[in-house]
């Protein structure tokens, strides 16, 4: 084993490396077109989320996709933590993690801090069907998986 090789990661070579360097170099360039000012993907509008590793302690961007939500008068993004289905995404565990150290960038690079909040019961639904309507695929992505999309909102502190 290679000494510098971080501890959890995969050695190069074995199933999913590949496709994790794919995602990280895809992520990568996603990024650079949001400071671009250009922030939509696959026709939805995208910001870059920055948390905090939750065992590492180090800064992670990660751009994902969100949906307006004026619940209680104040503005906020609604974002789904689908991960492709099976798990939740890393940046939901670092979200949690580190809750008051979260902020989201948005096109152009205006960048706030942000408070997390996990969705639940009927204010859940009501989130889960305009996101829906917005995006059906999601919908679609949902009934494929044994495990309910969390919907986080976040709103700015």
């Amino acid at each position: 084993m290679q000494q510098d090789q971080r501890a959890g990661a995969r050695k190069p070579g074995t199933p999913g490396a590949f496709s994790r360097w794919m995602q990280q170099r895809a992520n990568a360039r996603l990024i650079r077109k949001i400071r671009r000012g250009r922030g939509t993907f696959m026709g939805m509008d995208v910001l870059i989320l920055n948390t905090v590793g939750r065992r590492s302690g180090q800064p992670r961007e990660t751009p994902v996709a969100w949906f307006a939500d004026g619940a209680d008068g104040a503005d906020a993004w609604l974002v789904v933590a689908s991960g492709g289905g099976s798990q939740h995404p890393d940046w939901h565990a670092n979200l949690t993690g580190h809750p008051d150290r979260a902020s989201v960038e948005l096109p152009g690079g205006d960048t706030r801090p942000v408070t997390p909040h996990r969705l639940s019961g009927p204010e859940r639904e009501r989130a889960w069907e305009r996101i829906t309507t917005a995006q059906p695929r999601l919908g679609k992505y949902q009934t494929k998986s044994d495990r309910q999309y969390p919907v986080i909102r976040l709103t700015p502190r």
